[in-house]
């Protein structure tokens, strides 16, 4: 049974309040003329804003509201009228006892005609994720990137036409929204007054109209322009906003576009460090969320991104490797790790190795020597575009000494063992260089 709002003669209702009830006629509302789904991940939280147009008339009117099968809190079911605001009275919302998913609004109405309504209310089972599709230019200097969101629908509720809002942030939750959904009753046990006003406690009441207030203010930023792929911030959270809407059944999941960037610069690196890669070379791809890379509007929720390549041939494409990376913020570097390649070859040769320099105690034995290694580093690029390549060397030690010979590109000293060489590569090209290393032992190393 899904959620559905009526208006309501109680003609066999509830036995208990048929006599109340039993000169009101049945009629059944129209479906939902909008609605807009605003997706917390981190707290399994759902603001739901749903628009109905209602038929009242002069006086008194009841609405039925069931939550049957669903993950709704019914404690946070909340409407107002978009127009006509000075005929309408919300009086209040019950739950008759002793009735399990059902709540009945009071509406006092001075008018007799349709008046479109706001009906917001929590929900619990809507999730979503990011995942991204990065498409690099022949030359690999520049990339298209699309970024997409899955929704997933396990609320019990089926949604047509939902226009999608996913937020990046955390919140706190009193109470959790499933939990709350599958109470009994929806304030617990049910007091004997027929009319029972929605008193909630005074900590949860706070912590849940915060929650509501602050979302309410999100959606209320982004009305101005809803046909548009929107990103807006708001205190700790960010808001992106789908284009269009969409049906989510429950049990299905829907992947909407989130945006399409053009033309991103990037640096493509190839890594060889033996302590950390093996004697793999590992691609990386890197580029900046920020306005010279023609991002930087907002931060860039984390995800998955597949990489591939604009081979130039009917529109194919060869794939490049993925990587998952957590949350960027804005004017923030990126660097994904696709994974180790082939078309990069390093190779080091140890090649001479000796001891000297040793020093003597008054006893005759060795204090301090010197290690003295030559190693041959080969780097092959049989890619048909250049690349660049940065090669680390660990020492186990903090004192040494080096000579470089040969095309060994850009030198830099990383940290007190650790060094980079920087190489450019054209198209298919190899270039070989040598460096003697000395490490300082005992009391050479003082």
């Amino acid at each position: 049974m899904k959620s559905r709002l009526i208006l309501l003669a109680i003609i066999g209702l509830l036995l208990s309040y048929s006599a109340v009830y039993a000169k009101v006629d049945l009629v059944t509302l129209p479906k939902r003329d909008a609605v807009q789904l605003t997706v917390y991940n981190s707290a399994d939280l759902t603001l739901v804003r749903e628009t109905r147009d209602l038929t009242v008339k002069k006086g008194t009117n009841r609405l039925q509201f069931s939550w049957a099968n669903t993950l709704i809190d019914p404690t946070s079911l909340d409407m107002l009228p978009k127009l006509k605001g000075n005929e309408i009275d919300i009086l209040d919302l019950t739950f008759p006892p002793r009735v399990r998913n059902l709540g009945v609004w009071h509406v006092e109405s001075r008018m007799s005609g349709n008046v479109p309504v706001g009906i917001t209310y929590l929900t619990s089972g809507l999730s979503w994720r990011a995942f991204y599709m990065g498409t690099l230019s022949k030359n690999e200097k520049t990339m298209r990137l699309k970024g997409y969101v899955r929704v997933t629908n396990n609320s019990g509720e089926d949604y047509e036409n939902a226009q999608v809002r996913v937020i990046v942030g955390k919140i706190n939750l009193i109470d959790r929204i499933a939990d709350l959904a599958r109470r009994k009753y929806a304030y617990g046990r049910p007091r004997p007054p027929p009319i029972v006003r929605p008193v909630l406690e005074a900590d949860r009441k706070a912590g849940m109209a915060e929650v509501k207030q602050r979302l309410m203010r999100v959606e209320k930023a982004m009305m101005a322009r809803p046909k548009e792929i929107k990103k807006e911030g708001l205190s700790e959270y960010f808001l992106y906003t789908i284009e269009g809407t969409e049906t989510i059944p429950h049990g299905w999941s829907r992947r909407l576009p989130s945006f399409d960037v053009k033309g991103i610069p990037v640096v493509n690196l190839y890594k060889y460090e033996q302590e950390r890669y093996g004697n793999q070379v590992v691609r990386f791809l890197s580029f900046k969320n920020d306005k010279a890379h023609k991002l930087g509007d907002t931060p860039i929720p984390g995800g998955t991104l597949k990489a591939f390549r604009d081979v130039g041939k009917e529109g194919r494409l060869s794939y490049e490797g993925q990587s998952s990376f957590k949350y960027i913020p804005v004017d923030e570097d990126v660097e994904l790790n696709l994974g180790p390649v082939a078309n990069v070859i390093v190779k080091p040769v140890l090649g001479d190795y000796k001891t000297d320099r040793y020093l003597f105690d008054s006893k005759g034995n060795i204090s301090g020597w010197d290690e003295i290694r030559e190693f041959e580093i080969r780097i092959k690029n049989t890619r048909a575009i250049p690349v660049k390549v940065e090669i680390r060397r660990n020492f186990k030690t903090a004192s040494w000494s080096m000579k470089k010979t040969g095309d060994f590109g850009a030198y830099e000293k990383v940290d007190l063992d650790t060094v980079k060489f920087i190489l450019k590569l054209g198209v298919r090209e190899t270039k070989t260089f040598r460096y003697t290393l000395t490490t300082h032992h005992g009391k050479r190393a003082e």
